[in-house]
């Protein structure tokens, strides 16, 4: 397998696709290259994203860049095919018009053509990472056909690594444990406020030498301010009472010790051992800067400690 050296902080595409909100483009250029100045040298993107919009942004702002100097991954699974048609509404929980619709496709043609129309889109001639995005309702053809196509790629040198992307752990856990992938993307499975993850996926990915990126670390946005609101928003739908107390409480502690909530959350995922990188959604210029700010805050030891102990007690 060839690795791929991740860093601490990737840059998440789905916000740049009109996640929640829709922006301009030449806002997204502005976060993309804000993000560069930053020092962010790892971007995310999907075809899922706004529909092709964030391939598309992402690939035009980073076009100006050597491309032997950024780490760039997408994703397979769903093709996007016209909507034959009067267009009404905008796409799901993206802010664009709903133009496209998915279609399942995890066969290796299907594999192959996701890859082929997502290098059109970024206007690149490869990527170094093509995960496998939400297999979980289509376990058995991900695992006969998806990730022998996913592997061929890697053995042709169209793609340097290979991984899947989920929610789900037991799609997860199935899939490294067949010894074919680089890496995983966690997503919204192990944060400050849940670490499900660690029971058993992540020690496999350990025994596995499967390099983690955890997504969602913000847990969609709760934790993404120092002072977590009822209407926050908690895996991309409105956070339960109990979920926005607990957050509150977490928010609490850090403040009692000087740190800002989402300074720790960040920090905290990037302590667990099989943790290589946190991918965070970033949407307006100032965000980048501000999130590789709080990956070298100093957060004190005895915090660390203390929430330690909230865990265990919660």
């Amino acid at each position: 397998m060839t690795a791929v050296s991740l860093p601490p902080l990737g840059f998440g595409g789905a916000s740049i696709g009109n996640l929640s909100t829709e922006i301009s483009d030449a806002t997204a250029a502005a976060t993309v290259r804000a993000a560069w100045d930053a020092g962010i040298r790892y971007f995310d993107t999907a075809p899922h994203y706004g529909l092709g919009l964030s391939e598309r942004r992402l690939g035009a702002a980073l076009s100006s860049y050597d491309r032997d100097s950024y780490i760039v991954s997408t994703k397979a699974g769903r093709l996007l095919r016209p909507v034959h048609g009067p267009v009404t509404g905008s796409d799901r929980g993206f802010r664009v018009p709903a133009t496209h619709e998915r279609v399942w496709d995890l066969s290796r043609d299907g594999i192959r053509r996701s890859l082929d129309e997502s290098l059109v889109r970024l206007g690149m001639d490869r990527v170094d990472i093509l995960y496998l995005h939400d297999p979980e309702g289509r376990l058995d053809v991900a695992l006969s056909s998806a990730l022998p196509a996913l592997a061929s790629l890697r053995e042709e040198g169209m793609v340097r690594a290979v991984g899947v992307g989920s929610m789900d752990l037991r799609a997860l856990s199935v899939l490294v444990d067949t010894g074919a992938l680089d890496v995983v993307m966690v997503a919204g499975q192990y944060s400050l406020l849940t670490q499900p993850a660690a029971e058993s996926l992540l020690p496999s990915c350990v025994r596995h030498g499967v390099q983690v990126v955890a997504a969602s670390v913000f847990g969609s946005g709760l934790l993404a301010s120092s002072a977590p609101d009822e209407n926050a928003t908690y895996r991309y739908a409105p956070a339960p009472p109990e979920v926005v107390a607990r957050a509150r409480s977490l928010a609490e502690l850090c403040s009692a010790h000087g740190v800002a909530l989402p300074t720790v959350a960040l920090q905290y995922v990037l302590r667990h051992p099989a943790i290589r990188c946190a991918v965070v959604g970033m949407q307006e210029p100032s965000q980048p800067a501000a999130n590789m700010a709080a990956l070298s805050t100093p957060v004190p030891a005895q915090l660390w400690a203390e929430l330690a102990a909230a865990h265990q007690a919660h």
